[in-house]
């Protein structure tokens, strides 16, 4: 798994969900914070049918924050809203998932588990707005 992939997947994973699995795994590491963690803005933007010209939509809260391990790993972590504890662990996990002992260990019992769970939450939405699908068509008449 690649670094943004598990990137996604805890930003995506409600905290309350990922930190008991995180404290399950017992990967516990001394860590201190480089920077943050610390609240502020970013500019989403977006196209008109993913292909036309980029535009800004509006800002959102973005909470970021880095951590360093004994052995200078660094991590980076960043989840939109205001929960700074997220930030932090993420940023941990990250940093963790540099060495490569322990690499193996978070992608395969707490990524990818979070990653099917992300997967089943989508489909169900996915199911939810197939069942309220309108089709629209014209009736033309017959004259």
């Amino acid at each position: 798994m690649t670094r943004s992939q598990r990137q996604r997947v805890l930003s995506l994973t409600p905290r309350e969900r990922l930190e008991p699995r995180w404290s399950a795994l017992g990967i516990a590491r001394p860590h201190r914070c480089v920077r943050g963690p610390e609240i502020g803005m970013a500019m989403v933007r977006g196209r008109v049918g993913a292909t036309g010209n980029a535009f800004n939509l509006g800002e959102m809260t973005l909470t970021r924050a880095s951590v360093t391990l004994e052995d200078g790993a660094l991590g980076h972590g960043w989840v939109r809203g205001r929960d700074l504890r997220h930030a932090e662990l993420i940023a941990l996990i990250d940093a963790c998932a540099q060495q490569e002992d322990l690499r193996e260990r978070i992608d395969g019992e707490l990524i990818a588990p979070l990653a099917d769970e992300i997967a089943n939450r989508h489909a169900e939405a996915s199911r939810t707005a197939a069942a309220t699908r309108v089709d629209f068509f014209t009736m033309v008449r017959g004259e």
